[in-house]
């Protein structure tokens, strides 16, 4: 029986930083409507400044490190990888278009033998 690792957040300091960064953003979108009529300067700014906040106190929290982590790793990742050429990538291209025209001459090709076996063979429906 295999077990699943079940990762939570663990300690109270955590649990605070990560509910902080819901009150914060909730709170910013919040700002941003209340302040509908001091400007858009200043609600824009509220909502930012707010929002900053909240990726702030994320990112201090062992969840936001992980993500962090995450992202990095992805793109140590996505740097390995080796793209192909314009050449390449175009008769690949090709490939693909051929293939899919040849399987529906033969798909079309194997519906009209079925047709013809089915209806005029079999049944005589269209004599």
């Amino acid at each position: 029986m295999a077990t699943s690792q079940i990762e939570t957040v663990s300690t109270g300091a955590d649990k605070a930083k990560l509910a902080a960064a819901v009150v914060l953003a909730v709170g910013a979108i919040v700002a941003f409507y209340l302040l509908s009529r001091q400007g858009s300067l200043v609600q824009w700014a509220a909502l930012l400044v707010g929002l900053a906040a909240a990726v702030g106190a994320f990112g201090s929290s062992e969840n936001g490190r992980q993500l962090w982590a995450f992202g990095r790793d992805s793109w140590r990742e996505v740097k390995k990888v080796v793209w192909p050429t314009r050449k390449e990538a175009m008769q690949m291209t090709a490939y693909v278009f051929a293939f899919v025209a040849i399987m529906s001459v033969f798909l079309w090709l194997t519906d009209k033998t079925l047709e013809w076996v089915f209806f005029d063979l079999i049944l005589g429906w269209r004599k």
